[in-house]
């Protein structure tokens, strides 16, 4: 027979074999089986140093982790207790504990918007930026912004691309701005290096306040490329460009919505009607599409072009096919009304 002390003790280790098994089996379970089998949707906001086990017992009050003291032991054994990101996240009962981790540590936050349409100015950007409700606002009225950004000296207006961009609740005013002068300095690059031969501009900056006028001179896309022909080739003979859009930006708060003949005659520097070549900056935030049509415009010995009222234009290269496309689209045939400039 056996002796009854080493019955115990076999008995009391075939206990805790069978224990150890048990939890085992129990942790592997927890951390390959969803996290509920109730239905639940839970926004978390994980704060900078905010701990693994407040995060555990967070999500453990919410009823979403129903084992926190498994899910913590299995982060440090795993050595990734300190590797969670913040951020907002988005989590449900579908992921695994395994699964909740990677979301974690890999910051797959939730991510908000803001959409910089192509044309915007500089200032309509910055309002919208004011108003998003997840961008932390830290710039004042005072700042120079772009000397916040490492770029001193340099007129904010142009400097940022238009499109739409993803970020993650908090992300900071100068951030955004940070992110969109990036990516406006590397397709304006871009671009450069890949411009057609023959241009009228000594630099960059030149293609970018070119761009912008043939951004706000039209909004059919097909017709950037014209566009551009036609304000180069006049650049090309020093004839004056005469777009409005640049007379509308160099009145400012004035326009109402009309530009009067007066306004045409009016002394600002961004006067096309009256000053030569250029203007100082850019007019607005052009896109991709009227940076490309800048540095490579059409083939085309157009040097005017007319609105025919759909929104799109008439291109003409002697004045006297674009007077005739003048009293056609623009005075219903009325040669009388007819006022040459």
């Amino acid at each position: 027979m056996v002796p009854m002390k080493r019955l115990i003790i076999l008995l009391g280790v075939v206990s805790l074999l069978a224990g150890a098994a048990y939890l085992l089996t129990d942790v592997y379970r927890f951390l390959t089986l969803p996290l509920s089998s109730e239905e639940i949707s839970l926004d978390y906001d994980l704060r900078p140093g905010t701990s693994f086990k407040k995060l555990a017992a967070d999500l453990h009050d919410a009823k979403l982790v129903s084992k926190p003291l498994y899910w913590s032991l299995y982060a440090r054994l795993q050595g990734q207790a300190n590797s969670i990101k913040a951020g907002e996240y988005r989590l449900d009962n579908r992921l695994t504990p395994v699964e909740l981790l990677d979301k974690l540590i890999e910051g797959k936050s939730l991510q908000y918007s803001l959409t910089i349409p192509e044309g915007w100015t500089y200032q309509e950007m910055m309002n919208a930026i004011a108003r998003h409700p997840h961008i932390i606002q830290t710039l004042t009225d005072g700042d120079n912004v772009m000397a916040r950004l490492g770029a001193e000296g340099m007129h904010p207006e142009g400097r940022f691309y238009p499109d739409t961009y993803y970020f993650p609740k908090g992300i900071t005013d100068l951030d955004f701005l940070r992110r969109s002068y990036a990516a406006m300095q590397s397709r304006l690059q871009q671009e450069w290096g890949e411009r057609e031969e023959g241009l009228p501009y000594q630099t960059p900056y030149e293609a970018l306040i070119m761009a912008s006028i043939v951004e706000k001179e039209t909004g059919v896309a097909e017709e950037r490329p014209m566009i551009a022909a036609v304000f180069v080739s006049r650049l090309k003979k020093g004839m004056l460009l005469q777009t409005d859009p640049t007379i509308i930006y160099g009145m400012g708060d004035s326009y109402k919505g009309d530009i009067r003949y007066k306004d045409l005659k009016r002394d600002t520097p961004y006067n096309t009607y009256i000053h030569k070549g250029l203007t100082p900056t850019p007019i607005a935030l052009p896109g991709g599409d009227a940076l490309h049509a800048a540095l490579h415009p059409a083939k085309s010995n157009a040097l005017y072009f007319v609105a025919k009222g759909d929104g799109s234009h008439h291109f003409s290269a002697t004045y006297k096919e674009h007077r005739a496309a003048v009293i056609k689209y623009q005075l219903a045939g009325n040669a009388k009304r007819y006022k040459s400039q």
